[in-house]
């Protein structure tokens, strides 16, 4: 599903009301109605029938301020705090500010330095509502609203956001001062990228998208290059399996991995493209881990290549290069050490190969400072770093990375001409024309060794299965997630290892294939807010 970032779902409201005759009082109706039926769902849930709603002065605020109404019609009891003065909400605000008052609705208006009137906030309530701030904000709530900010999260109900809680960076994820954490997010038309990915994931609970009846050629016709993974998308994506294929049918990896230091790291990626559905699997590693390496194979097909002290040496690049002539694409880096050999085979078989390449770990740590050289592939070229790794090849800080993630993803894939796999808490798949994909699935048992290997081998066997490297790069990552959450579904999320999250992937194909994936939100259509 596509996401907008703050200015092109108001280029979207526009031209429904330009272009659909939507006028946009119509879709805060239809916004807070969103509002009120989720609320109503979270009270009954708690046995309460009594709702605090603290409203901006923006639009943001009017659509609590709908919600409000509707709420109060239902019968439910109602208090509204208004961070602002009567005569501050302008247009559609403050149509709605006059409904409200009109149905009797009680409202205290929150002004100045207020601190009695703050603390009141949600006293006596069941729910909270938090129509502060939209998509809009930027930057740290100050004032008056950092404090009403703060009442709400100090009141410990539950809270409905509107849109985004209010203190989030709708198109960043940012958190740069007071935000409200939210137990459910009800946000308009289609989900806001800060929402899904971290820290603003984090405080935005439950998300529901309310749909507000805008056209879908609307949506559609407003280039949007921002994504978040379905497992519809990722369903269609797969290959199919004819009833007469054979193992070449498949695809051929070469996987170019392992050093003296680490020589699990191959056979971790060896066994992620296999158990991802490629065809044959050829693991090429340094001759002094060959007895090992060859003793634990059983489908993976192991040859030797030459090393010195302990990985591999400049004189492996020939044998690679003829190796890759048999392989529908060739993946460099699990466990390879970061040796001057490992460096020259890594550069050469950049410039020289001519199949498809998958790049992770020391495959791109022994480009460091030299990620330009990635532009010289004579073929395409996936890269999948962790932080540590992109800020490595960057030549930027490690933080500068996470506190940015998105830009930097984009930019990334944009400066090595490479689709870039960037690894953590929402893993981010960039394209260097801009187009990028959040993937949704995974979880806190990731956080171990060799998780990053068999998603290498995941990728390069779904490339060599016939999609191309964008797509398998984002697909790859979903179903390497979802595999660790059925696996966490039953053990939890401590505890997890690489080989069984690989051992998971092909009841993660299954799952998707049935229509059973993970969704990062859920989908309240327009005709049920009547």
């Amino acid at each position: 599903m596509r996401l907008p970032n703050s200015e092109q779902m108001r280029e979207i409201e526009r031209r429904a009301a330009e272009e659909a005759g939507l006028p946009t009082l119509l879709l805060m109706g239809h916004a807070g109605r969103a509002v009120a039926q989720v609320t109503g769902r979270l009270l009954r849930e708690r046995g309460g029938d009594r709702v605090a709603v603290v409203c901006g002065k923006g639009n943001n605020g009017g659509d609590g301020l709908c919600a409000a109404r509707h709420l109060a019609n239902a019968g439910l009891g109602v208090r509204v705090y208004l961070l602002a003065r009567d005569q501050d909400p302008q247009g559609d605000a403050a149509t709605n500010l006059r409904a409200l008052r009109a149905a009797g609705v009680e409202v205290d208006n929150v002004v100045g330095a207020v601190d009695t009137a703050v603390r009141a906030i949600g006293h006596g309530a069941d729910v909270l509502v938090d129509a502060i701030f939209g998509t809009g904000f930027r930057g740290s709530a100050m004032g008056l609203s950092a404090r009403a900010i703060e009442a709400v999260n100090e009141s410990r109900l539950p809270v409905v956001a509107v849109d985004v809680p209010s203190g989030l960076d709708a198109d960043t994820g940012r958190v740069e001062g007071p935000c409200v954490r939210a137990h459910v997010t009800v946000t308009m038309a289609l989900p806001k990228v800060g929402l899904l990915v971290y820290p603003g994931a984090a405080y935005a609970g439950e998300v529901v998208v309310a749909d507000l009846g805008i056209p879908r050629k609307l949506v559609m016709d407003v280039p949007l290059p921002t994504e978040v993974a379905t497992a519809a998308q990722v369903a269609r994506r797969l290959p199919p399996r004819a009833p007469e294929a054979h193992k070449g049918t498949y695809g051929r990896v070469l996987l170019v991995a392992g050093s003296a230091r680490f020589s699990g790291a191959p056979k971790l990626a060896a066994l992620g493209a296999l158990r991802s559905g490629a065809g044959l699997v050829r693991l090429a590693v340094p001759a002094g881990i060959f007895p090992a390496v060859a003793a634990a194979a059983l489908e993976y097909m192991p040859v030797a290549l030459p090393e010195r002290d302990g990985a591999l040496d400049s004189s492996a690049l020939q044998g690679v290069l003829e190796y890759a002539q048999d392989a529908d694409v060739v993946a460099l880096g699990p466990g390879l050490g970061t040796t001057e050999g490992v460096a020259q085979v890594v550069t050469g078989v950049v410039r020289k190969c001519d199949r498809p390449l998958v790049l992770d770990a020391d495959a791109l740590n022994v480009l460091r400072g030299h990620h330009a050289l990635l532009r010289e592939a004579a073929a395409p070229v996936v890269t999948t770093p962790h932080p540590g790794e992109l800020g490595r090849l960057l030549g930027i800080p490690t933080a500068d990375v996470q506190r940015s993630r998105l830009e930097v993803a984009r930019s990334a894939a944009r400066l090595t001409g490479a689709v870039t796999l960037l690894k953590g808490a929402r893993t981010l798949v960039a394209a260097p024309d801009g187009r990028l994909v959040v993937n949704p699935t995974g979880n806190p048992g990731m956080a171990s060794g060799g998780m990053g290997d068999v998603l290498t081998g995941v990728v390069a066997a779904l490339i060599a299965q016939g999609l191309v490297p964008f797509e398998a790069a984002w697909v790859a990552a979903y179903l390497h997630g979802l595999a660790a959450d059925l696996l966490a579904e039953t053990l939890g999320d401590r505890g997890l290892l690489a080989h069984d999250v690989a051992e998971r992937l092909p009841e993660a194909m299954q799952r998707v294939r049935a229509g059973r994936g993970k969704e990062p939100f859920a989908y309240l259509h327009a005709a049920s807010l009547g």
